[in-house]
């Protein structure tokens, strides 16, 4: 399916209900529809660049728009959290970050050449002895046993080099990406290890204590954030 009625977009969407009857979906690709945004909308009708899709694919197209440093042509291209979108004719950059009701929000950047920020959600050993980390933007990449799952790296883009290594651990910075806290950042105070089915819990220490469940918890720092937040993008 190429197309959905508007009224019927996830929650995560930060798009108006009320326009155009259709709306395009994601390509299946790095992200999960529920987490991420078809390129096409973000250029149309956050970003404003466009007026329709023709004139959104014409300027895709041409590789005037960059995501993660690499044109992307197609306008189901799925944008996800912590995505960076570039446009070079207008020198301008955003990521891509939820806010406090679990939408997926812009944030304009002050600079162009910037970083990203991904989560390791798996990591396999190759033959040879070769590390394969599997990246929550859907990307892998080689490392290292040093590396640990749910640890963050900071990522060149569009090469992916790791910049720096975050581990998971007490003391550590973090961002919350899912349930009522989505978009709080505090300190890791406890990881707490759930000896059954259920999911591993982290409290978390901020404006306010609470605890989350550890699948929602992203490290974005050690004393401060790595990745730089923007301001939001108004609709």
């Amino acid at each position: 399916m190429t197309h959905q009625k508007r009224l019927s977009i996830p929650k995560s969407w930060k798009v108006g209900r009320k326009g155009y009857k259709w709306v395009s979906t994601t390509r299946p690709g790095t992200h999960s529809q529920a987490r991420s945004l078809p390129l096409g909308i973000i250029i149309r009708d956050i970003l404003k660049l466009v007026n329709n899709s023709r004139e959104g694919k014409r300027i895709l197209s041409e590789g005037k728009v960059l995501v993660d440093g690499i044109p992307r042509k197609d306008l189901r291209f799925p944008v996800g959290l912590f995505d960076v979108i570039t446009l070079p004719l207008v020198n301008e950059a955003y990521r891509m970050l939820q806010d406090d009701k679990g939408r997926l929000t812009l944030h304009k950047l002050n600079e162009m050449q910037v970083n990203k920020l991904c989560r390791i959600n798996n990591k396999v050993v190759l033959k040879g002895g070769k590390v394969q980390l599997n990246l929550n933007d859907g990307t892998n990449i080689l490392g290292s046993h040093e590396y640990g799952t749910k640890d963050s790296l900071i990522l060149s883009i569009p090469d992916k080099q790791v910049v720096k290594h975050l581990q998971f651990k007490v003391g550590n910075l973090a961002m919350i990406v899912g349930g009522p806290h989505s978009g709080e950042i505090g300190k890791i105070t406890e990881i707490r290890e759930v000896k059954s089915s259920r999911h591993n819990m982290v409290a978390i220490s901020g404006e306010k204590d609470f605890e989350t469940i550890e699948d929602y918890v992203i490290v974005i720092g050690e004393d401060k954030p790595e990745i730089r937040l923007g301001g939001e993008l108004s609709e």
